[in-house]
């Protein structure tokens, strides 16, 4: 049986970037059974060929706190979920913070399972001066320690055997030095972490050099309550920008590999209802939405490196002050921030939130952060507006994020001076040392979240495409009397002048395209539903579209590539996702996209509700059907009100 081993640490000591660095992809995320925090499980392959599992349990300050973190902790490491108890552990320690760390370790050690220690970052910790004995931190606390650095992998490999060979030989600690009995933040246990650091490691004086007045002098602008947000803003609108300018070529790439598919079906299938259905419905509506997830994998990659270099803990500890104006709790943050991703680890996540009032608060409150979902339709609509301009297109994304928030603490104040009232309390959190990010760690983080966007909308988004597609195609529209006449006219003059002929044909088309948009099931679906969108600025294709996303919300760029006959221009020409949608019209032969239908929409997809499965675990987290419903109204009511002040502004 392959063996288990337990990964523990305090927060902010790199145990995730260790734990990309020995698993890489060969990780998964999971849940233990009833729990609902987030851990990952990889497999892990020593130099001697030994394998085993590793569990990257959450980071936690104490064993013994009544937090749904420890307790998943606890409950790993004395065998009560999963295959019993871990074979061994690991335990990870801040080189650069190993006062407290150690106290931690000291707890986890009194546990009794085979484990090693790992002190990372002794890179940053060698060039302030510290060094790190392991021999004598061996000896001391009677397991092997390894000075590792998980950023360049110094170390890794002898981490890997010395934790094959413990899970082995099933050899408990024997420390020779006795370990304190009382848990971390304890006079005995503080002073037992000062005796050994001072027998394990050598440290200069202690002096006000120039790389710690930099650090306080960033410290003092991050955090700051104005000056804080203000270079939070400018940092993710540079993000934002960046990925227009960065992915363009990887989605020209995209663009093109699905387009020589579709070539290629073409030259290989007869003509008919399955090489349309496979040409237009499948590789067309596929492509309308893989196409931006060069986008979702540099914002997740830059993101991951603004986190691994400390600089969103600053971040959070300067919205902070914000969000308690507002009547959310510190805790909050976490929960919202997560929520960026997707909203349903973010509302599982609220359980960390003590207060009922506020937890509910910033559960109602959470689907209103831009999650990873919206990304392709902001992506298209901010394109479609801001088309060759990149640094407007950044903003307008950042704006989008923006507005979300600020509906998310509008909200928020309204809940918590009405039905939800009470006091919130402040944010404890600590600031991580500021250190070069890992790219490695960074470029993996961004690969598993692209595939968890793939995995989990791939299903959705091929069945919708399909079903779209045949909503479009059927019933078939007969020709019309002008369409024939046009035909006619174009054989008759087709020898003399086949210019005009063409240009004949191509007016026929559209009049038969526009003719089978409007009867098919999805046109007849548009024409009921469509009047109350038309005060938005949507005609029946863009009605079906916004429908179909309330299933999921990045399917809508799929539902208008598939609705609007997207692919080629009236004269054959092939066109990329973008361009198509771009050079859509409606049945009247107006653009489908203008500049007020745009806005409005963006608006709309900031704002509305439109994920089940958000709503089925609202129900689940609250125990009562009438949150979710409310949550639902609510936010599609403030979503439709936005985006008609956006559409009547903007016309």
């Amino acid at each position: 049986m392959t063996l288990r081993i337990a990964l523990l640490g305090n927060p902010n000591t790199g145990k995730s970037t260790l734990f990309n660095r020995l698993c890489g992809l060969r990780s998964k995320t999971a849940n233990h059974p009833g729990s609902t925090v987030e851990h990952q499980v990889g497999r892990c392959t020593s130099a001697t060929g030994d394998e085993f599992d590793l569990i990257d349990l959450p980071g936690i300050y104490s064993l013994m706190l009544e937090m749904p973190e420890s307790k998943l902790c606890v409950d790993c490491l004395e065998g009560r979920i999963g295959d019993g108890r871990p074979d061994g552990a690991l335990i990870v320690l801040d080189a650069n913070n190993l006062l407290r760390n150690l106290q931690f370790a000291a707890s986890a050690l009194r546990r009794g399972l085979p484990t090693v220690i790992a002190i990372n970052m002794v890179d940053l910790a060698q060039r302030r001066g510290l060094i790190i004995d392991e021999e004598a931190a061996s000896k001391l606390l009677g397991v092997t320690v390894i000075a590792v650095s998980a950023r360049t992998g110094v170390g890794v490999n002898r981490l890997l055997d010395a934790l094959a060979a413990a899970a082995k030989a099933q050899s408990p600690a024997h420390p020779a030095i006795s370990l304190p009995t009382s848990e971390p933040g304890s006079v005995a246990s503080c002073a037992w972490a000062a005796e050994t650091f001072a027998q394990m490691a050598a440290h200069p004086p202690l002096k006000i050099d120039d790389e710690m007045t930099v650090h306080d002098r960033l410290d003092a602008a991050f955090i700051h309550p104005v000056i804080g947000i203000v270079v939070f803003a400018i940092i993710m609108s540079l993000l934002f920008a960046s990925i227009y300018w960065l992915a363009a070529f990887p989605m020209d790439a995209v663009d093109s590999i699905f387009g020589w598919l579709g070539s290629a079906l073409h030259s290989m299938l007869p003509s008919g209802v399955l090489r349309d259905l496979a040409i237009d419905g499948v590789v067309g509506g596929v492509a309308a939405t893989v196409v931006f997830v060069p986008q979702i994998v540099l914002l997740f990659f830059l993101l991951a490196l603004l986190e691994d270099s400390g600089y969103l803990a600053r971040a959070a500890f300067a919205v902070d002050r914000l969000m308690r104006r507002f009547g959310l709790p510190g805790q909050a943050f976490m929960p919202l921030l997560s929520s960026h991703a997707c909203a349903l680890p973010g509302i599982m996540a609220t359980r960390l939130i003590p207060d009922p009032r506020e937890r509910l608060t910033t559960i109602l409150v959470a689907p209103f952060m831009s999650c990873s979902a919206r990304v392709p339709v902001y992506a298209l609509l901010t394109g479609l507006l801001f088309a060759g301009r990149p640094l407007a297109a950044g903003i307008a994304f950042t704006a989008c994020y923006v507005l979300g928030a600020v509906a998310a603490l509008g909200t928020a104040a309204i809940l918590r001076r009405s039905i939800l009232r009470g006091p919130s309390a402040p944010m404890m959190l600590e600031l991580p040392d500021y250190r070069l990010p890992s790219l490695r760690s960074a470029a993996l983080v961004a690969l598993d979240r692209a595939l968890v966007f793939l995995k989990s909308a791939g299903s959705v988004i091929l069945a919708i495409a399909v079903v779209m597609w045949w909503l479009s195609a059927y019933p078939h529209s007969t020709p019309s009397i002008e369409s024939s006449d046009l035909r006619t006219q174009a054989e008759v003059i087709a020898s003399t002048n086949p210019i005009d002929s063409e240009s004949l044909i191509a007016q026929a088309d559209a009049l038969d395209e526009r003719a089978q948009q409007s009867g098919s099931f999805a046109g007849q679906l548009g024409a009921i539903c469509q009047p109350a969108f038309a005060p938005l600025g949507l005609d029946q294709q863009l009605t079906v579209a916004v429908l179909t996303s309330f299933l999921a919300r990045e399917v809508f760029t799929t539902t208008v590539f598939v609705l609007a006959g997207a692919g080629q221009s009236a004269d054959g020409e092939d066109l990329g996702t973008l361009e198509s949608v771009r050079r859509a019209t409606r049945s009247d032969g107006q653009p489908l996209f203008n500049i007020p239908t745009a806005a409005s929409l963006l608006v709309f997809f900031v704002l509305a509700m439109q994920c089940l499965p958000t709503l089925v675990v609202v129900r689940r987290e609250t125990g009562s059907w009438k949150w979710p419903l409310g949550q639902f109204v609510y936010m599609s009511a403030v979503a439709y009100g936005a985006a008609w002040v956006a559409y009547r502004v903007m016309s």
